[in-house]
């Protein structure tokens, strides 16, 4: 049985100024690869199919870089969708739930955040995201973004941050009539009903979503 992932990599980036006039914030370096090719690299597992990336800004750029690789993308330029509405939109390529999505914009260090969530994945969880303890995150300045029970499951409090890689079961997004919406729409409803769970990153984790962590993820990863 396959398992279908998205990659989120359709937003404007602007956050990175300087270093996305000319290219889409998934083509930015760290060390000697781009940010879209650390994500990538945690997906080699041969029953991780379909793999989406989904694409906005400077879509022929990723087009190329992504070509010769078994890639399906989601197109997005006619307008952003943002990652709820993102997700929505590819499932036509994704298929059956539960999917995995992961953001574009961070490195990692320690185990493969995507087998660690497979692995940790049960069936009566709505979505299950990554989460990390602040002592483990680098070039992030968030307060924290969720507070996790014994049981596992999450509600919204000043505790771990969220990684940008969960599973989640995409039936709820069929009654969004909206088409551009964020992921918290979505967590907070199924939230409500007590299918929000959460699973700690055991590793370092770092956001690279402006320029100044850049040098703060190639520190974290000694490149």
């Amino acid at each position: 049985m396959t398992q279908p992932i998205l990659f989120f990599a359709a937003g404007l980036g602007t956050r990175m100024r300087h270093l996305v006039v000319d290219q889409p914030k998934p083509l930015v370096k760290v060390g000697s690869k781009a940010l879209i090719d650390h994500a990538l690299g945690f997906a080699d597992a041969p029953d991780l199919q379909p793999k989406v990336v989904n694409l906005h800004y400077k879509s022929d750029m990723l087009r190329a870089h992504l070509g010769t690789r078994n890639i399906v993308f989601s197109d997005e330029t006619d307008k952003l969708r943002e990652t709820g509405g993102g997700l929505k939109h590819a499932l036509p390529l994704l298929g059956t739930s539960p999917v995995i999505t992961m953001n574009t914009d961070a490195v990692w260090r320690g185990a493969n955040p995507i087998e660690q969530l497979r692995q940790g994945w049960q069936p009566q969880m709505e979505a299950l995201l990554l989460m990390v303890p602040k002592e483990n995150v680098h070039g992030h300045l968030g307060k924290g973004d969720f507070l996790r029970s014994e049981d596992g499951r999450l509600r919204r409090g000043p505790g771990d941050i969220y990684t940008g890689v969960q599973m989640i079961r995409t039936e709820t997004l069929a009654d969004m009539q909206q088409d551009a919406f964020s992921m918290n729409v979505i967590w907070d409803q199924i939230a409500d009903r007590g299918g929000l769970y959460g699973l700690t990153y055991q590793g370092q984790w770092c956001d690279v979503g402006q320029p100044a962590g850049i040098p703060i993820a190639e520190e974290m990863l000694g490149v």
